[in-house]
């Protein structure tokens, strides 16, 4: 068994960290994160974690991506060569995951090479919420908890007192993800047939179901320029659908997304979780509404320390 349970973090979401000690009940580990004169990161743990279960908390998200990951990837090498006795990385959104698979000749296949970044660095377990896509996790050499977002936002559906639901996938790809609150809400499930022509421009055409005289979910695992979710929305509106609203794991909301959201009368609310901070666009965005991971986190956590079964949290 290791010793003490240490929670460390970076400067990529403080406040997530700082909600998952809440529920352990447990002080974060101090570092010390500055950034030198040329643009290089300073790393250093303040605190001894010899023989340590330490759970290194950094989303490798925007608007910070790849300095986000350096800085990972410099405090796990920090906490391996100070003899931490295990080290798990908790990354709740992980960059690149779209960059899955060549899609092009001479192309990288982007989220493996960050797999190998994080394992060399000292990763030796890796905790995550939602990938895009679920064989990544396959990409590592260690064990990998991929969790879901979707209890918490079950409670937060069944919040709304609406008994006629329907589950909608904004996509084919998301089809197993919709299914799986469709079954845990006992409510049909639709899907927006999307032709995407180029990278983040999306063409909703319409919709296989019916949401006629319905509630309408929008279930994904994250928001970019909210060109899908906007489109589709639009078509669900069209079809009948008497209120739509969004679930989507990770707010990324780059480029025109806020602007899109609050532009369309089809989409009502837009649920997300914190494993991205939205800073300012929370206030922007009065559709938005966000619901923390961090007890889904704090108990993974608890369960991975003390040797209990991560499954049994997500059945």
């Amino acid at each position: 068994m290791f010793s003490d349970l240490k929670i460390v973090t970076g400067s990529s979401n403080p406040e997530l960290a700082k909600g998952i000690c809440n529920h352990l009940g447990c002080q974060l580990t101090p570092t010390l994160s500055t950034t030198f004169s040329d643009g290089e990161l300073r790393i250093e743990i303040g605190d001894n974690v010899r023989g340590d279960d330490v759970f290194v908390v950094q989303p490798t998200c925007p608007p910070a991506v790849n300095s986000n990951l350096v800085q990972l990837c410099l405090m796990l090498d920090a906490l391996k060569r100070a003899s931490a006795g295990r080290i798990t990385a908790v990354i709740p959104y992980y960059g690149y995951a779209r960059q899955d698979r060549k899609v092009s000749p001479r192309a990288p296949i982007s989220a493996k090479m960050v797999a190998d970044f994080i394992s060399v660095a000292g990763a030796e377990r890796v905790v995550t919420i939602d990938l895009h896509a679920g064989q990544i996790q396959g990409y590592f050499d260690c064990p990998v908890d991929n969790l879901f977002a979707v209890p918490v936002m079950l409670d937060a559906l069944r919040k709304l007192g609406e008994e006629k639901l329907v589950i909608v996938s904004p996509d084919a790809g998301g089809v197993e993800r919709a299914r799986a609150y469709a079954k845990r809400l006992n409510a049909p499930l639709a899907i927006v047939d999307k032709r995407r022509d180029k990278p983040n421009q999306a063409q909703a055409m319409h919709v296989i179901g019916d949401v006629e005289g319905r509630l309408a979910v929008v279930v994904d695992d994250m928001i970019d320029t909210a060109g899908t979710l906007c489109a589709g929305a639009e078509v669900l509106m069209k079809n009948g659908a008497k209120k739509i609203v969004a679930c989507a794991t990770h707010p990324v909301l780059s480029g025109p997304a806020i602007d899109r959201i609050n532009a369309t009368d089809a989409l009502s609310q837009v649920f997300v979780t914190d494993t991205i901070p939205l800073g300012d666009k929370l206030e922007r965005c009065p559709k938005l509404e966000v619901i923390s991971v961090a007890a889904i986190l704090g108990k993974t956590i608890h369960n991975i320390h003390t040797g209990s079964s991560v499954s049994v949290l997500f059945v």
